[in-house]
Protein backbone atom coordinates (compact mmCIF):
# COMPACT_ATOMS: atom_id res chain seq x y z
CA UNK A 1 0.00 0.00 0.00
CA UNK A 2 2.60 2.26 1.09
CA UNK A 3 4.63 1.88 -2.05
CA UNK A 4 1.42 2.23 -4.65
CA UNK A 5 1.16 5.97 -2.85
CA UNK A 6 4.88 6.93 -3.05
CA UNK A 7 4.77 5.50 -6.61
CA UNK A 8 2.22 7.84 -7.29
CA UNK A 9 2.66 10.71 -5.48
CA UNK A 10 6.30 10.79 -6.55
CA UNK A 11 5.41 10.29 -10.60
CA UNK A 12 3.35 13.47 -9.90
CA UNK A 13 6.06 15.28 -8.49
CA UNK A 14 8.10 14.50 -10.81
CA UNK A 15 6.09 16.69 -13.39
CA UNK A 16 6.70 20.55 -13.83
CA UNK A 17 4.16 21.38 -11.92
CA UNK A 18 4.00 18.77 -9.43
CA UNK A 19 7.90 19.55 -8.43
CA UNK A 20 7.54 22.71 -8.33
CA UNK A 21 4.40 22.73 -5.73
CA UNK A 22 5.20 19.58 -3.56
CA UNK A 23 7.02 21.23 -0.66
CA UNK A 24 4.18 23.38 -0.19
CA UNK A 25 1.68 20.74 -0.47
CA UNK A 26 4.15 18.51 2.00
CA UNK A 27 4.39 21.41 4.46
CA UNK A 28 0.67 21.11 4.67
CA UNK A 29 0.78 17.40 5.76
CA UNK A 30 3.54 17.79 8.15
CA UNK A 31 1.70 20.78 9.62
CA UNK A 32 -1.51 18.82 9.91
CA UNK A 33 0.33 15.75 11.41
CA UNK A 34 2.54 18.14 13.81
CA UNK A 35 -0.47 19.70 15.01
CA UNK A 36 -2.27 16.22 16.02
CA UNK A 37 1.34 15.05 18.08
CA UNK A 38 0.88 18.67 19.61
CA UNK A 39 -2.52 18.20 20.74
CA UNK A 40 -2.23 14.45 21.09
CA UNK A 41 0.73 15.18 24.13
CA UNK A 42 -1.11 18.34 25.61
CA UNK A 43 -4.36 15.75 25.91
CA UNK A 44 -1.44 12.90 27.80
CA UNK A 45 0.13 15.49 30.01
CA UNK A 46 -2.98 17.25 31.15
CA UNK A 47 -4.20 14.01 31.75
CA UNK A 48 -1.48 12.77 33.81
CA UNK A 49 -1.26 16.21 35.46
CA UNK A 50 -4.73 16.02 36.51
CA UNK A 51 -4.26 12.82 38.18
CA UNK A 52 -1.43 13.30 39.44
CA UNK A 53 -3.19 16.43 41.32
CA UNK A 54 -5.85 14.63 42.57
CA UNK A 55 -3.89 11.64 44.26
CA UNK A 56 -1.53 13.84 45.96
CA UNK A 57 -4.28 16.12 47.33
CA UNK A 58 -5.43 13.55 49.50
CA UNK A 59 -2.01 12.51 50.95
CA UNK A 60 -1.12 16.48 52.03
CA UNK A 61 1.14 16.48 48.81
CA UNK A 62 3.70 14.05 50.31
CA UNK A 63 3.69 12.05 46.86
CA UNK A 64 5.59 15.32 45.50
CA UNK A 65 8.14 13.20 46.63
CA UNK A 66 7.86 10.13 44.66
CA UNK A 67 5.65 10.84 41.72
CA UNK A 68 8.74 12.75 39.52
CA UNK A 69 10.39 10.09 40.24
CA UNK A 70 8.08 7.11 39.03
CA UNK A 71 7.53 9.43 35.86
CA UNK A 72 11.20 9.70 34.93
CA UNK A 73 11.92 5.91 35.96
CA UNK A 74 9.01 5.06 33.44
CA UNK A 75 10.92 7.07 30.94
CA UNK A 76 14.01 5.68 31.57
CA UNK A 77 12.69 2.34 31.55
CA UNK A 78 10.72 3.14 27.83
CA UNK A 79 14.15 4.36 26.46
CA UNK A 80 15.94 1.31 27.55
CA UNK A 81 14.10 -1.48 27.28
CA UNK A 82 11.49 -0.68 24.53
CA UNK A 83 13.16 2.11 22.52
CA UNK A 84 16.77 0.91 23.00
CA UNK A 85 18.22 4.31 23.59
CA UNK A 86 17.73 5.43 19.94
CA UNK A 87 15.69 8.30 20.87
CA UNK A 88 17.25 11.55 20.72
CA UNK A 89 16.58 14.50 22.69
CA UNK A 90 16.74 18.23 23.02
CA UNK A 91 16.70 20.71 19.94
CA UNK A 92 20.31 19.90 19.94
CA UNK A 93 20.03 16.80 18.31
CA UNK A 94 17.81 18.05 15.94
CA UNK A 95 20.39 20.70 14.99
CA UNK A 96 22.97 17.58 14.72
CA UNK A 97 20.94 15.95 12.40
CA UNK A 98 20.66 19.16 10.17
CA UNK A 99 24.56 19.71 10.51
CA UNK A 100 25.83 15.91 10.27
CA UNK A 101 23.40 13.61 9.24
CA UNK A 102 21.72 15.36 6.48
CA UNK A 103 18.65 16.23 8.17
CA UNK A 104 17.67 12.22 8.46
CA UNK A 105 15.96 11.23 11.91
CA UNK A 106 15.11 8.20 13.01
CA UNK A 107 11.04 7.16 12.43
CA UNK A 108 10.66 6.44 16.03
CA UNK A 109 11.48 9.62 17.27
CA UNK A 110 7.88 10.54 15.83
CA UNK A 111 5.98 8.86 18.94
CA UNK A 112 9.39 8.18 21.41
CA UNK A 113 9.09 11.76 22.40
CA UNK A 114 5.22 12.05 22.91
CA UNK A 115 5.17 8.62 25.29
CA UNK A 116 8.50 10.01 27.08
CA UNK A 117 8.24 13.41 27.86
CA UNK A 118 4.39 13.20 28.68
CA UNK A 119 5.28 10.76 31.41
CA UNK A 120 8.17 13.04 32.47
CA UNK A 121 5.96 15.85 32.88
CA UNK A 122 2.60 14.37 33.46
CA UNK A 123 4.14 12.99 36.46
CA UNK A 124 5.30 15.75 38.08
CA UNK A 125 9.10 16.17 36.15
CA UNK A 126 9.71 19.77 36.36
CA UNK A 127 10.48 20.70 32.50
CA UNK A 128 8.79 21.59 29.46
CA UNK A 129 7.16 19.80 26.21
CA UNK A 130 7.95 22.21 23.38
CA UNK A 131 11.59 20.68 23.17
CA UNK A 132 9.98 16.97 22.95
CA UNK A 133 7.42 18.34 20.06
CA UNK A 134 9.74 20.13 18.46
CA UNK A 135 11.64 17.21 17.98
CA UNK A 136 8.63 14.97 17.01
CA UNK A 137 7.12 17.46 14.59
CA UNK A 138 10.74 17.27 12.96
CA UNK A 139 11.33 13.54 12.90
CA UNK A 140 7.49 13.75 11.17
CA UNK A 141 9.52 16.45 8.14
CA UNK A 142 12.15 14.12 7.92
CA UNK A 143 10.63 10.74 7.71
CA UNK A 144 8.21 12.45 4.85
CA UNK A 145 11.16 13.70 3.29
CA UNK A 146 13.21 10.10 2.96
CA UNK A 147 9.94 8.14 2.24
CA UNK A 148 9.91 10.01 -1.01
CA UNK A 149 13.51 10.69 -1.26
CA UNK A 150 13.76 14.47 -1.52
CA UNK A 151 17.06 16.22 -1.10
CA UNK A 152 18.83 17.16 1.88
CA UNK A 153 17.81 20.63 1.82
CA UNK A 154 13.96 19.50 1.52
CA UNK A 155 14.21 17.21 3.92
CA UNK A 156 15.63 20.48 5.94
CA UNK A 157 12.74 22.78 5.12
CA UNK A 158 10.33 19.84 6.01
CA UNK A 159 11.83 19.44 9.25
CA UNK A 160 11.93 22.87 9.81
CA UNK A 161 8.38 22.95 9.12
CA UNK A 162 7.09 19.79 11.43
CA UNK A 163 9.09 21.75 14.55
CA UNK A 164 7.47 25.19 13.38
CA UNK A 165 3.70 23.51 13.10
CA UNK A 166 4.92 22.01 16.91
CA UNK A 167 5.84 25.13 18.50
CA UNK A 168 2.83 27.02 16.83
CA UNK A 169 -0.09 24.22 17.86
CA UNK A 170 1.22 24.49 21.63
CA UNK A 171 1.19 28.61 21.96
CA UNK A 172 -1.79 28.93 18.87
CA UNK A 173 0.79 31.38 17.70
CA UNK A 174 1.75 30.80 14.34
CA UNK A 175 4.20 33.55 13.97
CA UNK A 176 6.23 32.43 16.40
CA UNK A 177 6.44 29.49 14.75
CA UNK A 178 7.93 30.61 11.60
CA UNK A 179 10.57 32.74 13.13
CA UNK A 180 11.38 29.91 15.56
CA UNK A 181 12.13 27.69 12.91
CA UNK A 182 14.15 30.17 10.91
CA UNK A 183 16.13 31.68 14.12
CA UNK A 184 16.73 28.42 15.78
CA UNK A 185 16.80 25.64 13.33
CA UNK A 186 17.25 27.18 9.69
CA UNK A 187 19.22 30.17 10.47
CA UNK A 188 18.40 32.25 7.06
CA UNK A 189 15.67 32.77 5.62
CA UNK A 190 14.43 32.53 1.96
CA UNK A 191 10.93 31.99 -0.14
CA UNK A 192 11.48 28.49 -0.82
CA UNK A 193 11.63 27.90 2.71
CA UNK A 194 9.39 30.91 3.95
CA UNK A 195 6.34 29.82 2.45
CA UNK A 196 6.14 26.18 3.35
CA UNK A 197 7.05 27.30 7.43
CA UNK A 198 4.04 29.93 7.06
CA UNK A 199 2.00 26.77 5.81
CA UNK A 200 2.97 24.15 8.39
CA UNK A 201 2.42 26.68 11.07
CA UNK A 202 -0.77 27.99 10.02
CA UNK A 203 -1.98 23.92 9.50
CA UNK A 204 -0.90 23.30 12.93
CA UNK A 205 -2.61 26.09 14.34
CA UNK A 206 -6.05 25.40 13.09
CA UNK A 207 -5.53 21.41 13.91
CA UNK A 208 -5.09 22.85 17.67
CA UNK A 209 -7.90 25.52 18.07
CA UNK A 210 -10.25 22.74 16.10
CA UNK A 211 -9.34 20.20 18.57
CA UNK A 212 -7.98 21.10 21.74
CA UNK A 213 -9.88 24.71 22.61
CA UNK A 214 -7.84 24.85 26.09
CA UNK A 215 -5.94 28.41 26.11
CA UNK A 216 -2.05 28.41 27.67
CA UNK A 217 -2.42 31.37 28.95
CA UNK A 218 -5.29 34.21 29.69
CA UNK A 219 -3.09 37.08 29.85
CA UNK A 220 -4.71 40.13 31.79
CA UNK A 221 -2.07 42.90 30.08
CA UNK A 222 -2.55 46.72 29.70
CA UNK A 223 -1.08 49.09 27.57
CA UNK A 224 2.33 50.77 29.47
CA UNK A 225 3.08 53.92 30.60
CA UNK A 226 6.13 56.05 30.55
CA UNK A 227 6.97 55.96 34.54
CA UNK A 228 7.39 52.41 33.76
CA UNK A 229 9.98 52.53 31.00
CA UNK A 230 13.42 52.55 33.48
CA UNK A 231 11.63 49.63 35.22
CA UNK A 232 11.42 47.59 32.15
CA UNK A 233 15.06 48.44 31.18
CA UNK A 234 15.99 47.34 34.77
CA UNK A 235 13.99 43.85 34.35
CA UNK A 236 15.98 43.62 30.46
CA UNK A 237 19.22 43.98 32.61
CA UNK A 238 18.44 41.60 35.06
CA UNK A 239 16.64 39.02 32.53
CA UNK A 240 20.47 38.94 30.31
CA UNK A 241 22.19 38.08 33.98
CA UNK A 242 19.40 35.21 35.11
CA UNK A 243 19.92 33.55 31.27
CA UNK A 244 23.30 33.30 31.82
CA UNK A 245 22.94 31.55 34.73
CA UNK A 246 20.22 29.53 33.15
CA UNK A 247 22.46 28.24 30.20
CA UNK A 248 25.48 28.06 32.72
CA UNK A 249 23.54 25.77 35.47
CA UNK A 250 20.56 24.18 33.49
CA UNK A 251 23.64 22.69 30.76
CA UNK A 252 25.40 21.34 33.39
CA UNK A 253 22.87 19.74 34.76
CA UNK A 254 21.24 18.12 31.53
CA UNK A 255 24.62 16.32 31.13
CA UNK A 256 23.64 13.75 33.83
CA UNK A 257 23.29 13.96 37.72
CA UNK A 258 24.94 10.76 39.95
CA UNK A 259 26.59 9.71 36.81
CA UNK A 260 28.53 6.80 38.71
CA UNK A 261 25.48 4.90 39.24
CA UNK A 262 23.97 3.06 36.65
CA UNK A 263 20.70 4.96 34.99
CA UNK A 264 17.70 3.48 37.05
CA UNK A 265 19.57 4.42 40.02
CA UNK A 266 19.78 7.94 38.69
CA UNK A 267 16.30 8.03 37.93
CA UNK A 268 15.21 7.25 41.41
CA UNK A 269 17.74 9.23 43.39
CA UNK A 270 17.17 12.17 40.63
CA UNK A 271 13.29 11.77 41.18
CA UNK A 272 13.63 11.72 44.90
CA UNK A 273 15.91 14.58 44.90
CA UNK A 274 13.54 16.21 42.60
CA UNK A 275 10.16 15.35 44.75
CA UNK A 276 11.95 16.97 47.71
CA UNK A 277 12.58 20.33 45.68
CA UNK A 278 8.64 20.28 44.88
CA UNK A 279 7.35 19.71 48.11
CA UNK A 280 9.16 22.70 49.49
CA UNK A 281 8.13 24.58 46.07
CA UNK A 282 5.05 23.30 45.19
CA UNK A 283 5.16 25.89 41.80
CA UNK A 284 7.85 23.86 40.19
CA UNK A 285 5.52 20.62 40.01
CA UNK A 286 5.13 20.34 36.03
CA UNK A 287 5.51 22.99 33.61
CA UNK A 288 4.30 25.13 35.97
CA UNK A 289 1.72 26.61 33.58
CA UNK A 290 -1.19 26.39 36.49
CA UNK A 291 0.75 28.60 39.11
CA UNK A 292 1.74 31.16 36.45
CA UNK A 293 -1.41 31.85 35.31
CA UNK A 294 -3.20 32.05 38.65
CA UNK A 295 -0.53 35.04 39.38
CA UNK A 296 -1.20 35.96 35.56
CA UNK A 297 -4.94 36.66 36.78
CA UNK A 298 -3.52 39.08 40.30
CA UNK A 299 -4.22 35.64 42.76
CA UNK A 300 -0.37 35.65 43.97
CA UNK A 301 -1.80 34.35 47.11
CA UNK A 302 -2.19 31.00 45.20
CA UNK A 303 1.85 30.29 45.83
CA UNK A 304 1.22 29.69 49.02
CA UNK A 305 -2.03 28.00 48.94
CA UNK A 306 -0.12 24.22 48.91
CA UNK A 307 3.23 25.51 50.54
CA UNK A 308 4.12 23.20 53.99
CA UNK A 309 4.60 26.79 55.41
CA UNK A 310 1.82 28.99 54.10
CA UNK A 311 2.77 31.54 57.19
CA UNK A 312 5.94 32.44 56.28
CA UNK A 313 4.45 33.79 52.88
CA UNK A 314 1.98 35.94 54.22
CA UNK A 315 4.25 39.19 54.57
CA UNK A 316 5.63 40.60 51.18
CA UNK A 317 9.46 40.11 52.58
CA UNK A 318 8.77 36.15 53.00
CA UNK A 319 6.80 36.38 49.24
CA UNK A 320 9.66 37.86 47.95
CA UNK A 321 12.02 35.83 48.49
CA UNK A 322 9.84 32.70 48.01
CA UNK A 323 9.42 34.83 43.87
CA UNK A 324 13.09 34.85 44.29
CA UNK A 325 13.60 30.87 44.99
CA UNK A 326 11.55 30.22 42.43
CA UNK A 327 13.36 32.22 39.91
CA UNK A 328 16.35 30.50 40.86
CA UNK A 329 15.68 26.83 41.35
CA UNK A 330 13.36 26.42 38.31
CA UNK A 331 16.19 25.97 36.15
CA UNK A 332 18.17 23.65 39.14
CA UNK A 333 15.13 21.23 38.96
CA UNK A 334 14.66 21.69 35.54
CA UNK A 335 17.96 19.95 34.79
CA UNK A 336 17.98 17.53 37.14
CA UNK A 337 14.52 16.15 35.79
CA UNK A 338 16.72 15.75 32.31
CA UNK A 339 19.88 14.73 34.05
CA UNK A 340 18.63 11.95 35.86
CA UNK A 341 16.78 11.05 32.46
CA UNK A 342 13.67 12.30 31.69
CA UNK A 343 12.64 13.79 28.79
CA UNK A 344 11.79 17.64 28.58
CA UNK A 345 13.24 20.97 27.21
CA UNK A 346 14.20 24.06 28.75
CA UNK A 347 11.98 26.52 26.55
CA UNK A 348 8.98 25.97 29.34
CA UNK A 349 11.77 26.34 32.17
CA UNK A 350 12.99 29.72 30.75
CA UNK A 351 9.62 30.78 30.44
CA UNK A 352 8.73 29.96 33.65
CA UNK A 353 12.10 31.59 35.47
CA UNK A 354 11.70 34.93 32.78
CA UNK A 355 7.66 35.28 34.15
CA UNK A 356 8.55 34.75 37.78
CA UNK A 357 11.53 37.19 37.48
CA UNK A 358 8.92 40.03 35.60
CA UNK A 359 6.76 39.51 38.60
CA UNK A 360 9.54 39.76 41.44
CA UNK A 361 10.13 43.37 39.83
CA UNK A 362 7.00 44.38 39.80
CA UNK A 363 6.08 43.23 43.17
CA UNK A 364 8.87 44.24 44.96
CA UNK A 365 8.84 47.57 43.57
CA UNK A 366 5.22 48.28 44.24
CA UNK A 367 5.70 47.12 48.08
CA UNK A 368 7.88 50.71 47.97
CA UNK A 369 4.56 52.65 47.19
CA UNK A 370 6.48 54.59 44.56
CA UNK A 371 5.18 53.56 41.55
CA UNK A 372 2.34 50.78 40.78
CA UNK A 373 3.49 48.65 38.05
CA UNK A 374 1.27 46.32 36.01
CA UNK A 375 2.19 42.84 37.20
CA UNK A 376 0.52 40.80 34.23
CA UNK A 377 2.75 43.09 31.55
CA UNK A 378 6.00 42.33 33.52
CA UNK A 379 5.22 38.90 33.82
CA UNK A 380 4.74 38.61 30.47
CA UNK A 381 7.69 40.97 29.09
CA UNK A 382 9.81 38.46 31.50
CA UNK A 383 9.10 35.53 29.70
CA UNK A 384 9.79 37.27 26.47
CA UNK A 385 13.16 38.38 27.54
CA UNK A 386 14.41 34.57 29.19
CA UNK A 387 13.48 33.33 25.57
CA UNK A 388 14.88 36.19 24.31
CA UNK A 389 18.14 35.52 26.22
CA UNK A 390 18.14 31.70 26.54
CA UNK A 391 17.39 30.90 22.99
CA UNK A 392 19.57 33.92 21.21
CA UNK A 393 15.97 34.28 19.50
CA UNK A 394 15.00 37.56 19.88
CA UNK A 395 12.25 37.83 17.13
CA UNK A 396 10.75 34.41 18.24
CA UNK A 397 10.61 35.79 22.12
CA UNK A 398 8.76 39.05 20.83
CA UNK A 399 6.56 37.75 18.22
CA UNK A 400 5.34 34.57 20.75
CA UNK A 401 4.67 36.53 23.92
CA UNK A 402 2.67 39.60 21.70
CA UNK A 403 0.43 36.61 20.08
CA UNK A 404 -0.37 35.19 23.22
CA UNK A 405 -1.03 38.30 24.63
CA UNK A 406 -3.48 38.49 22.12
CA UNK A 407 -1.87 42.16 21.14
CA UNK A 408 0.64 44.16 20.13
CA UNK A 409 0.32 46.85 22.79
CA UNK A 410 3.21 45.47 25.05
CA UNK A 411 5.48 45.76 21.56
CA UNK A 412 8.02 48.52 22.99
CA UNK A 413 8.56 46.61 26.93
CA UNK A 414 8.95 43.66 24.63
CA UNK A 415 11.81 45.03 22.10
CA UNK A 416 13.51 46.78 24.85
CA UNK A 417 13.69 43.73 27.30
CA UNK A 418 14.46 41.22 24.75
CA UNK A 419 16.70 43.36 23.13
CA UNK A 420 18.85 43.83 26.09
CA UNK A 421 18.71 40.38 27.53
CA UNK A 422 19.68 39.33 23.85
CA UNK A 423 23.09 41.52 23.97
CA UNK A 424 23.82 40.45 27.77
CA UNK A 425 23.81 36.67 26.89
CA UNK A 426 25.49 37.03 23.84
CA UNK A 427 28.14 38.61 25.51
CA UNK A 428 28.49 35.75 27.87
CA UNK A 429 27.69 33.41 25.45
CA UNK A 430 28.41 33.62 21.53
CA UNK A 431 25.83 31.04 20.94
CA UNK A 432 22.92 30.03 22.24
CA UNK A 433 22.41 26.92 24.61
CA UNK A 434 22.37 24.05 22.02
CA UNK A 435 24.79 25.37 19.93
CA UNK A 436 27.49 25.99 22.69
CA UNK A 437 26.98 22.23 23.65
CA UNK A 438 27.31 21.01 20.16
CA UNK A 439 30.50 22.82 19.53
CA UNK A 440 32.03 22.07 23.04
CA UNK A 441 31.24 18.66 22.75
CA UNK A 442 30.87 17.45 19.68
CA UNK A 443 32.36 19.92 17.57
CA UNK A 444 29.34 21.07 15.36
CA UNK A 445 28.83 24.29 14.37
CA UNK A 446 26.32 26.73 13.21
CA UNK A 447 28.55 28.73 10.28
CA UNK A 448 28.10 26.59 7.10
CA UNK A 449 31.97 26.99 6.56
CA UNK A 450 32.17 24.48 10.05
CA UNK A 451 29.48 22.24 8.39
CA UNK A 452 31.50 21.76 5.22
CA UNK A 453 34.58 21.59 6.90
CA UNK A 454 33.16 18.75 9.39
CA UNK A 455 32.37 16.84 5.78
CA UNK A 456 35.64 16.29 4.51
CA UNK A 457 37.77 13.50 6.79
CA UNK A 458 41.23 14.39 8.27
CA UNK A 459 42.30 11.05 6.98
CA UNK A 460 41.70 12.26 3.18
CA UNK A 461 43.81 15.21 3.35
CA UNK A 462 47.27 13.46 4.81
CA UNK A 463 49.67 13.23 1.87
CA UNK A 464 52.02 10.23 2.90
CA UNK A 465 54.42 11.04 -0.23
CA UNK A 466 56.95 12.51 1.97
CA UNK A 467 60.95 11.67 2.17
CA UNK A 468 62.21 11.54 5.72
CA UNK A 469 65.56 12.16 7.03
CA UNK A 470 67.78 12.06 9.84
CA UNK A 471 69.04 14.62 11.73
CA UNK A 472 72.48 13.45 11.36
CA UNK A 473 73.01 13.59 8.19
CA UNK A 474 74.70 17.04 6.58
CA UNK A 475 73.24 19.31 4.17
CA UNK A 476 75.29 17.66 0.94
CA UNK A 477 73.30 14.46 1.73
CA UNK A 478 69.54 16.45 1.68
CA UNK A 479 70.55 17.85 -1.56
CA UNK A 480 71.35 14.79 -3.27
CA UNK A 481 67.53 13.58 -2.17
CA UNK A 482 66.28 16.63 -4.16
CA UNK A 483 66.17 15.31 -7.78
CA UNK A 484 64.32 12.02 -6.29
CA UNK A 485 61.34 14.30 -4.88
CA UNK A 486 59.00 17.05 -5.40
CA UNK A 487 58.82 17.79 -1.49
CA UNK A 488 59.33 21.12 -0.16
CA UNK A 489 59.51 20.05 2.96
CA UNK A 490 61.09 16.81 5.21
CA UNK A 491 60.16 15.34 8.17
CA UNK A 492 62.92 14.84 10.78
CA UNK A 493 62.03 11.29 12.01
CA UNK A 494 63.89 9.59 14.96
CA UNK A 495 64.80 5.64 15.11
CA UNK A 496 61.34 5.12 16.26
CA UNK A 497 59.31 7.22 13.19
CA UNK A 498 58.97 10.12 15.80
CA UNK A 499 59.06 13.61 14.53
CA UNK A 500 61.72 15.54 15.88
CA UNK A 501 61.51 18.79 13.44
CA UNK A 502 61.35 19.74 10.33
CA UNK A 503 63.07 21.27 7.39
CA UNK A 504 61.85 23.76 4.90
CA UNK A 505 63.94 23.58 1.53
CA UNK A 506 63.16 27.44 0.99
CA UNK A 507 65.23 27.91 3.91
CA UNK A 508 68.49 25.85 3.59
CA UNK A 509 67.97 26.45 0.02
CA UNK A 510 70.76 29.29 0.55
CA UNK A 511 74.05 27.07 1.83
CA UNK A 512 73.30 24.74 -1.15
CA UNK A 513 76.78 25.10 -3.01
CA UNK A 514 78.56 26.35 -0.27
CA UNK A 515 81.36 25.28 1.64
CA UNK A 516 78.64 24.89 4.83
CA UNK A 517 76.56 22.31 2.92
CA UNK A 518 79.75 19.95 3.66
CA UNK A 519 79.96 20.66 7.42
CA UNK A 520 76.36 21.60 8.23
CA UNK A 521 74.02 18.57 9.54
CA UNK A 522 70.53 18.97 9.58
CA UNK A 523 70.37 19.01 13.50
CA UNK A 524 71.42 22.71 12.72
CA UNK A 525 68.79 23.87 10.53
CA UNK A 526 65.74 21.58 11.74
CA UNK A 527 62.54 23.61 13.18
CA UNK A 528 60.15 22.63 15.21
CA UNK A 529 56.74 22.57 13.84
CA UNK A 530 54.12 25.67 14.74
CA UNK A 531 51.43 23.14 15.75
CA UNK A 532 51.47 18.93 15.47
CA UNK A 533 48.03 17.37 13.86
CA UNK A 534 46.91 14.89 15.85
CA UNK A 535 45.83 11.88 13.45
CA UNK A 536 41.72 12.31 15.05
CA UNK A 537 41.34 16.01 15.28
CA UNK A 538 38.77 18.43 13.15
CA UNK A 539 39.54 19.71 9.81
CA UNK A 540 38.30 22.87 10.99
CA UNK A 541 40.43 22.75 14.03
CA UNK A 542 43.65 22.14 11.83
CA UNK A 543 42.03 25.02 9.31
CA UNK A 544 42.46 27.14 12.66
CA UNK A 545 45.72 26.45 12.77
CA UNK A 546 46.52 27.33 9.30
CA UNK A 547 45.55 31.04 9.63
CA UNK A 548 46.72 31.13 13.21
CA UNK A 549 50.28 30.18 12.31
CA UNK A 550 50.39 31.64 8.83
CA UNK A 551 51.69 27.77 7.26
CA UNK A 552 50.83 26.13 4.32
CA UNK A 553 52.24 22.63 5.86
CA UNK A 554 51.31 20.91 8.97
CA UNK A 555 52.76 17.17 10.10
CA UNK A 556 49.94 14.70 11.62
CA UNK A 557 51.37 12.09 14.71
CA UNK A 558 48.83 8.91 14.92
CA UNK A 559 50.22 7.91 18.71
CA UNK A 560 53.23 9.93 18.56
CA UNK A 561 54.47 8.22 15.05
CA UNK A 562 54.60 10.44 12.26
CA UNK A 563 52.27 9.88 9.73
CA UNK A 564 52.21 12.30 6.81
CA UNK A 565 51.71 16.34 6.15
CA UNK A 566 48.73 18.26 5.74
CA UNK A 567 48.17 21.06 2.88
CA UNK A 568 46.32 23.89 3.53
CA UNK A 569 46.29 24.50 -0.52
CA UNK A 570 44.83 20.75 -0.75
CA UNK A 571 42.60 21.73 2.31
CA UNK A 572 41.25 24.62 0.26
CA UNK A 573 40.68 22.34 -3.34
CA UNK A 574 38.72 20.02 -1.00
CA UNK A 575 36.44 22.76 0.64
CA UNK A 576 36.25 24.13 -3.31
CA UNK A 577 34.76 20.38 -4.16
CA UNK A 578 31.96 20.18 -1.25
CA UNK A 579 31.12 23.94 -1.67
CA UNK A 580 30.36 23.16 -5.53
CA UNK A 581 28.65 20.14 -4.64
CA UNK A 582 26.31 21.45 -1.80
CA UNK A 583 24.94 23.76 -4.69
CA UNK A 584 24.48 21.57 -7.27
CA UNK A 585 22.11 19.59 -4.07
CA UNK A 586 20.53 23.09 -3.48
CA UNK A 587 19.80 24.11 -7.38
CA UNK A 588 16.50 22.91 -7.17
CA UNK A 589 15.36 25.24 -4.92
CA UNK A 590 16.30 28.06 -8.09
CA UNK A 591 13.23 30.70 -8.16
CA UNK A 592 12.64 29.23 -11.43
CA UNK A 593 11.30 25.73 -9.90
CA UNK A 594 9.37 27.15 -6.53
CA UNK A 595 6.39 29.44 -6.18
Amino acid sequence: MLKTIYIAVNNWRLTRNGQRNFLLYGSAFVGLVGGLAAVLLKYLVHLMEDVSLNISGHLFHILYIFLPAVGILLTVAYQHLINRDHIEKGIGSVLANIKRNKSNIAVNNIYSHLITSSLTVGFGGSSGLEAPIVCTGAAIGSNTGKFFRLSPFEKTVLLASGSAAGIAAVFNSPIAGVLFAIEILIGEISIPTFIPLLIASATGVVVAKALYSRQLFHLATEGWVMQALPFYVLLGLLSGLVTVYIAKVGGNLEKGIFKKQNRYVRAIAGGLLLGLIILLFPPLLGEGYHYLQEVLDGNINALKEQSLFPELLSGPVGMVLFIACLVFIKIIAAGITIGAGGNGGTFAPSMFTGAFLGLLVAFAVNQTGLIHLNTSNFIAVGMAGAISGVMHAPLTAIFLIAEITGGYILFIPLMIVSAISYIISRAFNPHNMYWHHLIAEHDIHPDNDYSMLASISLKSMINNDYTPIKKEITLKQLFKLLPQTSNSIFPVLSADNKLEGVVFLSEVRKYMFSAAEDEMTVAEVMVAPPAIIQYNESISKVMELFDLYGVWHLPVVRDDVFVGFISKSALFVRYREVMVKQNKEADIFAPKDHV
